[in-house]
């Protein structure tokens, strides 16, 4: 039996892919952002929100399924987008979408993904695309132009992230960006083997150190390069003007990610997009942003019924997302719970992944006296 298998919930893989990776990238995945109190308010508040069982209901022929933007889809999440994904097993990103494909699920390609949207398409996968906006605005709508041409329909915003956030880890551990080869980088990767051979050997035979596959070909530089050229650099100036203007070019669906607070939801609903994701980007931004769960009823009396609210950010249990479903979330996405799959064993990892999730999942259905997960809604929560 492959090692992954014999994992029985996420903290498990977590385990294991602490064990694969090098420690600079796994804790570039992991861990949160200065003083990392984010993350840990992440996992307070998923421990301290209770649901109130139903007894004595006919639980037979329950099913995890949602529908989400008209598509009957049968697990109620969606893989976020992730940076690293490449890094953590050879063509990571492609994995990812195929464990998305075998699950029914759609999976997001990141703006910063070492692999192109045109390759990740060939897997067959449903796929949306995460944007950040590049200063250069024409850039960012070429890129546009150029994610449509792969049959994309749904774009996700990423709003939350004006500049870099500080995480000290990442400068100690080598792996900021640009990536600093050290000494102590290659004790780290030497204790790694199995990391080293089939990953980092096989990217370095592929033609050295990957960049980032969908910046413009003049600015394209490896992850051990100087800092992005200033036309591709993150923007501080985005503004609500810029959403106007992504309505007016993108024909599809648009969702904004990395919403808080009730106002701004409300706003998005204005400015014409589909949905958002309320999300505090996993505990890896601002230190102080409050967790999602906590937000989630106030954005729902803002905007409920006027536009689909997706949710992320700490889902380690399928009762985690029941807490979010329950909390009015559509659909939950998943960022680090994949990825350690992905590292533990690859696309099979990933997919068991999410089938410990599916399972967790169902089960908390039944044991709250509910058959599908649009019943979850009208199960009373509180905070202890």
């Amino acid at each position: 039996m492959p090692a992954h298998q014999a994992c029985l919930n996420i903290d498990e893989l977590r385990q294991r892919a602490r064990r694969f990776l090098p420690r600079g990238l796994f804790e570039y995945i992991d861990r949160g952002t200065e003083d990392e109190s984010a993350l840990r308010r992440l996992r307070d508040s998923f421990e301290q929100a209770e649901l109130t069982p139903r007894v004595l209901v006919d639980c037979n022929g329950r099913h995890t399924g949602v529908t989400l933007f008209g598509r009957d889809r049968p697990l109620p999440f969606v893989i976020a987008p992730t940076a690293a994904a490449g890094l953590v097993r050879y063509d990571g990103e492609v994995l990812l979408a195929r464990a998305a494909r075998a699950a029914g699920i759609p999976f997001c390609v990141s703006t910063q993904s070492i692999t192109s949207i045109e390759a990740i398409a060939e897997s067959g996968a449903e796929l949306w695309f995460q944007l950040y906006v590049w200063r250069d605005r024409s850039l960012t709508h070429a890129l546009l132009d150029r994610v449509a041409a792969c049959g994309v329909d749904t774009l996700i915003l990423t709003v939350d992230t004006a500049v870099s956030p500080k995480r000290e880890y990442n400068r100690h551990n080598g792996f900021n960006v640009p990536v600093t080869p050290s000494l102590r980088g290659a004790l780290d990767v030497a204790r790694r083997p199995a990391w080293a051979a089939g990953v980092l050997l096989r990217l370095l035979a592929d033609g050295g150190w990957p960049g980032y596959a969908h910046y413009p070909p003049q600015f394209r530089t490896r992850i051990t390069d100087a800092a992005a050229h200033d036309p591709i650099r993150l923007c501080d100036r985005v503004s609500w003007d810029d959403v106007a203007e992504l309505r007016r070019r993108w024909a599809g669906r648009i969702i904004l990610k990395g919403l808080l607070a009730p106002e701004d939801a409300l706003r998005a609903s204005e400015a014409g997009v589909e949905a958002i994701v309320v999300s505090n980007h996993g505990g890896r931004n601002l230190d102080s942003a409050p967790s999602p769960l906590t937000v989630l009823p106030r954005i729902m009396d803002a905007v409920g019924g006027r536009m689909t609210v997706l949710a992320d950010s700490g889902v380690r249990r399928g009762s985690d997302a029941a807490k979010l479903l329950a909390a009015g979330a559509a659909a939950v996405l998943l960022g680090r719970a994949p990825l350690f799959g992905l590292a533990a064993g690859g696309q099979a990892g990933a997919e068991h992944a999410l089938a410990i999730l599916q399972d967790e999942l169902d089960r908390s259905l039944a044991l709250l006296g509910c058959r599908t997960v649009a019943e979850l809604r009208g199960l009373s929560a509180r905070y202890r």
